[in-house]
């Protein structure tokens, strides 16, 4: 905004009147302070002469030179120290019974669970997968019970021809001797006819080959026993061919089963091929016999 020249006259006859105006009120005020008079100071007036200390007594010269005692000076106020405030034990929180925990289920529990959350579709589905898997094993155990029961059966016939045969033979061997002894009294004892060894090997040959085809008439082979295999066999048997007993050698390589086969196949061959053979008959003869299928 330009300033113009009457703006400035203004502004400068303002600044003189101000001025004016001040030293008006200064005058003005100056001459009222000389016109107030002085006040006196209320009370009543002291009078003092002036003495020197000569003119003091004796007494009053002395206790002008005594020292002023200074007052006992009060013993300071014992500050008692403030009580320390004690501060208030927080009040523990009341601990609230928590409800006992509950226990976790017991794994017998959670397998039933468990089985009952099971579905009917995957239950069907496992027992089937059960099934199929149970019978190839049911079948093993099926044909192992079968083939031992056979053998148990077959255990028992050999068991009880054993005991009738040994009743036999206890029969028979009774007989024979009787009939030995009659014979012995009767005829006195005949020599063997001399005669060619060979012939006698021969017959002896053929002697065995009887037993040993008599034997094998009543025996079935078990399937534990292989072709061709020998087991060697001892007969304890009197005159006339009545079997009195028969043991197995213990290196027969039979089994079990096998070995009391045999040993039943001779008691029912009993009695053994002896007319034709009396010359050749020997009481116990240890037969080597060969597994065979006749």
């Amino acid at each position: 905004m330009k300033q113009t020249r009457t703006d400035t006259s203004i502004a400068l006859m303002q600044a003189i009147g101000l001025h004016v105006l001040l030293f008006a009120l200064l005058f003005a005020g100056l001459k009222l302070s000389q016109d107030v008079p002085m006040q006196a100071a209320q009370g009543d007036p002291i009078e003092a002469d002036l003495v020197t200390v000569s003119d003091l007594s004796a007494s009053m010269q002395r206790a002008l030179q005594r020292k002023p005692v200074e007052p006992a000076l009060a013993p300071a106020p014992v500050t008692e120290p403030l009580p320390t405030p004690i501060e208030e034990q927080p009040t523990p929180p009341k601990l609230t019974e928590l409800p006992p925990p509950v226990p976790d289920p017991a794994p017998i529990e959670q397998e039933k669970v468990q089985r009952d959350a099971v579905t009917p579709a995957t239950t069907k589905v496992q027992q089937e997968q059960e099934e199929k898997r149970k019978k190839p094993e049911q079948a093993e155990l099926d044909s192992q019970k079968q083939e031992l029961s056979a053998r148990d059966k077959l255990l028992q016939e050999i068991r009880k021809q054993r005991e009738l045969a040994a009743r036999d033979r206890s029969m028979a061997e009774q007989r024979a001797q009787q009939l030995a002894d009659a014979r012995t009294t009767a005829a006195p004892p005949s020599r063997p006819p001399p005669g060619d060894p060979n012939s006698r090997l021969r017959k002896s040959a053929s002697y065995q080959v009887a037993l040993m085809n008599a034997i094998l008439r009543q025996w079935t082979r078990p399937d534990s026993v292989k072709l061709g295999q020998i087991c060697e066999v001892l007969i304890k048997q009197i005159p006339g061919g009545e079997v009195v007993s028969v043991q197995v050698s213990p290196g027969c390589p039979y089994d079990e089963l096998g070995r009391r086969s045999v040993e039943a196949a001779v008691m029912k061959a009993s009695p053994l091929p002896y007319a034709g053979f009396e010359d050749v008959f020997v009481r116990d003869p240890m037969l080597k016999f060969r597994a065979e299928d006749l």
